[in-house]
C-alpha cells in the first residue's frame, strides 16, 4: 500500500510540474506576442524626429553642349601620334598631336639600326668615355626602367622619344671625341640625315585656343554648340538619334580643344518647377558619378503648354562629361536640411501647422513652421518670437510656446481634439 501511495504522489507531482511548465510557456508566448505587437504597432503610430535632408528633384535626359574647336591637319591619312593625352590641358599654340610622315616606319627602322651600330662602337672604344657620357647613360637606364611601368600610349611615346633624344646626345658627344672621318662619325652623320627626313615629313598640329584636349570627335561639334540655343527644341534634339550614356568613340584622324571653364546641359521637363523656373536661378544637378554640381539656368524655351526646354550652365566636372553627348542626370530644384518629419504627422488648423508630441504618454500640440515640403516629408523648425508676434500671438501665449526638438516623438495621423 505504501508503494502504491508513493507512486500516486509521484504521479501527482509530475502532473503539477507539467501544468506549471505549460502555464510558463503560455505566459512567455503571450509576452513575446505582445512585444511583437508593440514593435509592429509603434512605428505606425509614433515617429522620432531626426536631422535629415530633403530634395525636390527629378530625373531627366540631358544633351551635353560644349564650346569645342576641332583641329585637323593635311596628312590625317598617315595616322597620328598623341602628344597631349585625352583630357590633358594645352596652352594656345602648343603641339597637341602630330601625323606620321609617309615613310616614317622605314626611317625609324634605319635610325634604330644605326643606334645599335653606334652603341657597339662606343662600347668597344674606351677612349670615348667622359663624365657627360656617364651621366647620359644613367639617364637612359632610368628611362628604360620606368618605361615598363607606363600604360598610357601617349606617355609611352613620350618616354621613347626622350630615350631617343638621350641616345642622340650621347652619340653627338662621342662624335666630338672621335677623330673626324672616323667610322663612328660616319654613322652619326647618317643618323642625322634620317632624323632630318623624319622631322621634315611629320606634320605637327597645335592648339588654336587653350583648353582640354580630346580625341572624341563625332561630327556634332558644330551642331551642338552654344551658338544656336534658340533653335533647340525637343523634336530637334530627338532627331539627332543619340543613345543615352553612349561613349563618344575616339577619332584617329583629328582632335579638338574644349573650353575647360564651362559647358551646358540641355533638358526638356514638364514638372511644375520647370514651368515656373526663371533665368538666372541657381540649382543643382547630380551626375552619374553621384557628384552634385551647381548649375545656372541661362535659357528657357517654352516647348508647349506642358514642356519647357531648359539650358543649364555648369562650371565643374567638365572633364567627366567629355565622353558623352546624351546623359541621364538628376535635376535638384532645391534641397534643405533640418528637422525631418512625415507629412502625415502634420495637421493644419486655422492656417497654422501642428504636430502632436508624445512624451511619456502625455500628448501636446506643437506649433511648427514648414521650411520645405516634399511629397512624403517636410523640413520644419520653430517660430522665432518676432514671427509669433507677427502671427498675432500674445506675450503670454509666446511665453508658453513649446518648441519642437531633435528626438521628440510625434504621432502620425493625429487628432487634435482634446489635446492641450
Amino acid at each position: 500500500m505504501k508503494e502504491k501511495s508513493k507512486k500516486v504522489k509521484k504521479k501527482s507531482s509530475l502532473q503539477k510540474k507539467k501544468v506549471m511548465v505549460s502555464i510558463t510557456l503560455v505566459a512567455i508566448l503571450f509576452y513575446v506576442a505582445y512585444a511583437i505587437y508593440l514593435l509592429v504597432k509603434q512605428p505606425t503610430n509614433i515617429f522620432t524626429i531626426e536631422e535629415g535632408k530633403l530634395y525636390q528633384e527629378e530625373t531627366d535626359i540631358g544633351y551635353v553642349i560644349r564650346k569645342e574647336t576641332v583641329v585637323k591637319g593635311e596628312n590625317y591619312k598617315n595616322g597620328m601620334m598623341q602628344i597631349k593625352s585625352e583630357g590633358e590641358r594645352a596652352a594656345k599654340d602648343e603641339n597637341i598631336f602630330r601625323y606620321y610622315s609617309s615613310n616614317e616606319e622605314t626611317l625609324k627602322k634605319k635610325i634604330e639600326d644605326l643606334d645599335h651600330k653606334i652603341q657597339e662602337v662606343m662600347l668597344n672604344d674606351t677612349s670615348l668615355f667622359s663624365s657627360d657620357m656617364k651621366l647620359l647613360e644613367n639617364q637612359i637606364d632610368e628611362k628604360v626602367a620606368d618605361i615598363n611601368q607606363i600604360e598610357d600610349s601617349s606617355k609611352l611615346a613620350e618616354y621613347k622619344k626622350n630615350i631617343s633624344d638621350l641616345v642622340t646626345k650621347k652619340a653627338q658627344i662621342a662624335g666630338d671625341l672621335s677623330p673626324k672621318g672616323s667610322y663612328l662619325n660616319q654613322l652619326i652623320e647618317e643618323r642625322k640625315g634620317y632624323e632630318s627626313q623624319l622631322n621634315s615629313g611629320a606634320e605637327y598640329v597645335t592648339a588654336p585656343v587653350s583648353g582640354i584636349v580630346s580625341y572624341k570627335v563625332d561630327g556634332l561639334e558644330e551642331v551642338l554648340t552654344p551658338d544656336n540655343f534658340s533653335s533647340l527644341s525637343k523634336e530637334y534634339l530627338e532627331s539627332l538619334d543619340l543613345k543615352t550614356g553612349k561613349l563618344v568613340a575616339t577619332n584617329e584622324e583629328s582632335g579638338k580643344v574644349i573650353d575647360n571653364f564651362y559647358c551646358y546641359i540641355v533638358t526638356v521637363s514638364s514638372s511644375e518647377e520647370a514651368k515656373t523656373a526663371e533665368i538666372g536661378k541657381k540649382i543643382k544637378i547630380r551626375l552619374s558619378n553621384n557628384t552634385e554640381v551647381l548649375a545656372e539656368i541661362t535659357n528657357l524655351i517654352k516647348e508647349n503648354e506642358q514642356e519647357v526646354v531648359i539650358i543649364l550652365k555648369i562650371e565643374k566636372e567638365i572633364e567627366e562629361l567629355i565622353n558623352y553627348r546624351k546623359i541621364t542626370f538628376d535635376l535638384i530644384w532645391w534641397d534643405d536640411t533640418g528637422l525631418k518629419v512625415p507629412n502625415q504627422a502634420i495637421v493644419t488648423e486655422n492656417d497654422l501647422n501642428y504636430v502632436v508630441r508624445n512624451r511619456a504618454g502625455y500628448l501636446s500640440k506643437m506649433l511648427i513652421k514648414i521650411k520645405k515640403q516634399g511629397e512624403k516629408y517636410s523640413i520644419v523648425e520653430t517660430y522665432s518670437t518676432e514671427e509669433l508676434k507677427e502671427l498675432g500671438f500674445t506675450n503670454e501665449e509666446i511665453a508658453k510656446y513649446k518648441k519642437i526638438s531633435l528626438y521628440d516623438e510625434i504621432l502620425l495621423n493625429p487628432n487634435l481634439e482634446n489635446i492641450e
